[in-house]
This record gives structure tokens, C-alpha cells and sequence, in this order.
């Protein structure tokens, strides 16, 4: 017996829940890619990602996933043999230094805690031993870091970090991954600092997977000239020609740029301000849910402190030696609400409820409730009222 049918729901960080207005606009035909309405439709779409990265910077838009995106904004800053310092906080900061590594580049990874973000004055430490406060050129190219690591469920610091860089004097390049907060969360690229900031579409910008995004500022692309890694399609020279097709080095993704007007004119819509409120009251419903169903045991939230914890994502730690496999497939199999599994070291330790993107409260209690109804059904120990203080954060925080 099982009560899922009905729209499957997916709590998975990525990709996220697609609003039907953006489905719609993508069902349309295919126009013009040399002239018209495209080629406004891109310059609009350039000057909203610059606006969303809070950057006077130049924004590409790039047909690929994030792993693409890193790829692009490693390539175009980097040569064979630099050494990059990259920030452990979980799965994907370290992902990025192994996709530098495959492309010559020599990694060296300043270890994290598995459940805490990376501490801005380590940062500092490691710097001030490579270059110093009198020697600004040192053998570290740039710096890699994750604002929000979808399998830790950490939301590291971005403005801390960049002003711990920037208080060695230290002329490293910063680069953020903002794949899983961008559209999301409070992100000022020119403001902390980051020289380069990659994301992808599918996550907080509510479009489907397939396109990339990366922006850089004045000082990412004058070391952009000199950069050995240059390859035809990632090239931002080549992107910045004045024919439009170059801008996606061959022919653009037109329906996926059509769902990617329509998500961007909803966030715009929402207004920034009000779409990062929603994150963070969402976010805190879940965290004070899974709280309470920890009071026994059984499981917990995988990073420690409070203010380093996620508005976009939240890992769940389970008990020692139980595996939360059944939980997922309950929850799945039974109920039709697809929970994230663990990833990289969390694998088979975690599971991942996802609040980004196209979310809201029923959403939200209703993946909450069907946890809660999972926790009963599999005898899993756990403290009762979870949904509710869910429904009791909510209540407070939400003015009539």
C-alpha cells in the first residue's frame, strides 16, 4: 500500500523543483540566432547575472553544468603548473581541485572539519606562509571555495574569507562556487572580494540543468590574458567578440535561455531581498524539525554550529551504524517525496533535504511531514513534534 500518486515532489539540492511559468516559456519555437529578439534577449540576460552576482564585472553564460562552469573559470586564470590552495568544507570545493589537477595544475587542499566551515584566519595563516605581508606574489595562484557545500551542508563565510585574504596583502586570485546559494542567499562578488564566481541553472535560478555561468572582474581578466589553459570554447576573449554567436561559441541554447528570462523575471519579481528571507525562513523550519527528532539519538544535523548551517540545503547525520537508506526509499517508494542521499565522505552516513529555488511552506511541511510519518512507520527513534515546530517557527515568523 502506498499513498504517493499524484506529482512526484523532488527534495534533492539540484535539480530543484522547475516552476510551471518556466516550463511554459521554454514551449515556444525556435526564432532567429542572428539578429532580433535573441540577441536582446541575451544582452538582458548578461545584465541580470551581473546584477545577481553583485558585480561590475563581466558575466558568460556558458551551455554546460557547474562542472563546466569550473572548468571555464579554471581555464581562463590558469596555466599548466600553477599551484591553487583550495578551502575543504565538504564534496565540491575538493571536486573542483581534482578537476584542476586532471588539467595540470598543482592542488594543494587546506583540510576542513567534516562538520564546520572553513575558518577565515587558517585561510590567512596558510597565505601569510606562502606569500607574506611584504612578498604579495607567492607560489598560490588562487583560491577555491564552495559558499554552500551541497553534501556537508555548510555555508562558509564568503565576505570573512576574502577579508582574511585580503589582510595578507596576498595577490592570489578568489574564486567562489556559488552553484547551490546563487539566487538563494545574500552573495556580493565585488563586495568580498571574489575575483571569479561560477554557478549553474538548475538549482536557485529554477531553470533546467544546462547552463553554466561564470563572472569575473578587472583583475580575473587582466591574468586572463596570460593564462596557459585557454581553450577555444571556455575562452572569455573569444565570448566577448561582437558576433552573437560567439558569445555561446556556437549555437545558443535558446530554450533553455527562454526559462532562464522567465526564472530571472520571478526572482525580480519576489525581490532579491524577499526570495533570501524565504530561504532563511525555510531553511530554519527544517533545521528546528530535525532538531526536535533528534532529542533521542538517532540522527542529527551534520554541521555543528548554527550560524554555519545552510539555507539551501540540510544534511542529516544519522545514528551510529544506521543506514538511511530505507528512510529515502520510504519516503520515495511509499509517499513520492524524493529525499537527496549522502555524498562523497557523508555517503551512506547522510541524507539531504533540500529548501532552494521554486520552495515554499507547503513544500517544505509537507516533505517534513512525510519524514516524520517515515520515522514512524520504520521505528526509528525520534522525538515527536518535529512538524510542529516546524509549523510553530513559521507561525512567529511570518507576519499576517
Amino acid at each position: 500500500m502506498a499513498v504517493r500518486a499524484g506529482r512526484e515532489f523532488l527534495a534533492i539540492p539540484g535539480p530543484t523543483t522547475i516552476p510551471d511559468d518556466v516550463l511554459q516559456a521554454m514551449h515556444r519555437p525556435a526564432i532567429d540566432i542572428y539578429a532580433g529578439a535573441l540577441l536582446a534577449l541575451t544582452d538582458s540576460l548578461l545584465a541580470d547575472l551581473a546584477r545577481l552576482f553583485r558585480t561590475r564585472g563581466h558575466p558568460y553564460i556558458y551551455i554546460s553544468n557547474g562542472h563546466g562552469a569550473w572548468e571555464a573559470a579554471l581555464t581562463n586564470v590558469l596555466s599548466r603548473g600553477d599551484k591553487i590552495l583550495v578551502l575543504e568544507s565538504g564534496r565540491f570545493a575538493i571536486g573542483w581541485g581534482e578537476h584542476a589537477k586532471k588539467l595540470g595544475v598543482e592542488v594543494e587542499v587546506l583540510p576542513g572539519d567534516p562538520h564546520r566551515a572553513v575558518r577565515p584566519a587558517q585561510v590567512a595563516a596558510r597565505l601569510r606562509q606562502d606569500g607574506g605581508q611584504h612578498r604579495k606574489a607567492g607560489a598560490i595562484k588562487a583560491i577555491l571555495v564552495v559558499q554552500i557545500d551541497t553534501a556537508s551542508g555548510v555555508a562558509n563565510d564568503i565576505a570573512a574569507i576574502g577579508k582574511a585574504i585580503r589582510a595578507t596583502g596576498h595577490e592570489a586570485l578568489f574564486m567562489v562556487d556559488a552553484v547551490a546559494s546563487l539566487g538563494c542567499v545574500p552573495f556580493e562578488m565585488d563586495a568580498w572580494g571574489v575575483d571569479v564566481a561560477m554557478a549553474g541553472s538548475q538549482k536557485g535560478l529554477m531553470t533546467p540543468p544546462g547552463l553554466g555561468f561564470v563572472a569575473a572582474n578587472a583583475r580575473a581578466r587582466a591574468v586572463h590574458q596570460h593564462a596557459g589553459l585557454r581553450t577555444p570554447y571556455w575562452d572569455w576573449t573569444a565570448r566577448e567578440g561582437k558576433l552573437h554567436y560567439l558569445k555561446y561559441a556556437g549555437t545558443p541554447p535558446e530554450h533553455l535561455l527562454f526559462g532562464l528570462r522567465k526564472a530571472l523575471d520571478m526572482i525580480a519579481a519576489e525581490g532579491l531581498d524577499n526570495v533570501h528571507r524565504r530561504h532563511r525562513l525555510l531553511g530554519e523550519a527544517v533545521r528546528r524539525a530535525v532538531a526536535v527528532w533528534a532529542g533521542r539519538g538517532a540522527f542529527d544535523l551534520n554541521i555543528e554550529k548554527a550560524a554555519e548551517r545552510s539555507d539551501t540545503v540540510t544534511t542529516v547525520l544519522m545514528g551510529k551504524g544506521r543506514d538511511p537508506a530505507p528512510l529515502l526509499a520510504y519516503c520515495n517508494q511509499k509517499c513520492g517525496v524524493i529525499l537527496g542521499q549522502g555524498l562523497g565522505a557523508n555517503y551512506g552516513d547522510t541524507f539531504r533535504i533540500a529548501h532552494m529555488g521554486h520552495i515554499n511552506a507547503p513544500m517544505v511541511l509537507g516533505t517534513l511531514g512525510v519524514i516524520e510519518v517515515a520515522l514512524k512507520a520504520l521505528g526509528i527513534p525520534h522525538h515527536k513534534g518535529g512538524v510542529q515546530a516546524a509549523i510553530d517557527w513559521l507561525g512567529k515568523s511570518v507576519e499576517p
